[in-house]
């Protein structure tokens, strides 16, 4: 979930089947993604995008004492984050504000970090976003940034048919106005919108059989949950076909058996406000 206007789409939906498929991600990949992340007692931490809270709860457990101002355009979404952190972290120090990302009713320097996760993939203009969320940053503040990248799936068995389902969404999110590859632009984006030393690392999954809490966590109720969810749209748009789109899913499948494996890559980015 992202901190989008009422009338942009969102590809994912906001069923509570994909709030489940996002808390299954935050927290089969925590460690991946949250290593490294830690505020400082006190500071002011701005979450965009803050959706259902499945970011939320690792940031509060990360940085306990930090101020995290937790920001979403969908009021459901704010309720089910705010039910959620406070069931797990009930003296969590967090704040909860409906707005839209580019109309954020805070005051300039506001901020000491700001964290944007699973955000900018659903933009029109991320260069343009990140340009306006600079100014709530105090002089030399930082930014944490984190995107997938939908080209970096690879897999075993391959699949032609597997792969033209993952690029159903692909196409379906661009047709939004997003981008399930922009993993790949973070640096340029960050460098764009006028931030410095810029930082960008990845963080590559994977799972096999010996790791069946990914399996599970990831392959199955993450990745594949999602592109499964888009179904109906891709038949509908005649991006597909009702065989292929069977055979695809069913390849998909096959990576979580014993012989199988499965890789993905995600983008995490630092940077400092001027």
């Amino acid at each position: 979930m992202t901190a989008l206007k009422i009338t942009d789409p969102y590809v994912h939906g906001y069923s509570d089947s994909e709030s489940r498929r996002l808390g299954d991600q935050a927290d089969t990949l925590a460690e991946l993604l949250h290593s490294g992340t830690a505020y400082p007692a006190g500071s002011r931490v701005l979450e965009v995008g803050c959706g259902v809270g499945a970011q939320t709860v690792h940031l509060v457990e990360s940085s306990p004492g930090a101020r995290i101002v937790a920001v979403d355009v969908a009021e459901a979404s704010l309720a089910r984050a705010r039910a959620s952190v406070t069931a797990r972290h009930p003296d969590a120090l967090v704040s909860w504000h409906r707005a839209d990302l580019r109309e954020l009713p805070f005051a300039d320097a506001t901020f000491d970090h700001l964290f944007v996760c699973f955000v900018l993939e659903h933009l029109a203009a991320p260069s343009v976003a990140l340009s306006g969320l600079r100014r709530l940053l105090r002089p030399g503040g930082s930014i944490t940034v984190i995107e997938g990248d939908h080209g970096s799936a690879f897999f075993h068995p391959d699949s032609a048919d597997a792969r033209a389902v993952i690029d159903c969404q692909v196409r379906l999110q661009r047709a939004d106005g997003g981008n399930a590859l922009i993993g790949r632009e973070l640096y340029p984006l960050l460098e764009s919108a006028g931030y410095q030393r810029v930082r960008v690392r990845p963080r590559t999954v994977y799972a096999d059989a010996g790791r069946p809490e990914l399996v599970e966590g990831f392959t199955r109720n993450t990745f594949i949950a999602m592109i499964e969810s888009v179904r109906e749209r891709a038949l509908a748009e005649n991006l597909t076909d009702s065989e292929t789109w069977a055979r695809g899913v069913a390849d998909l499948h096959r990576t979580t058996d014993p012989t199988g494996t499965f890789h993905y890559t995600f983008t995490k980015a630092h940077a400092h406000a001027p």
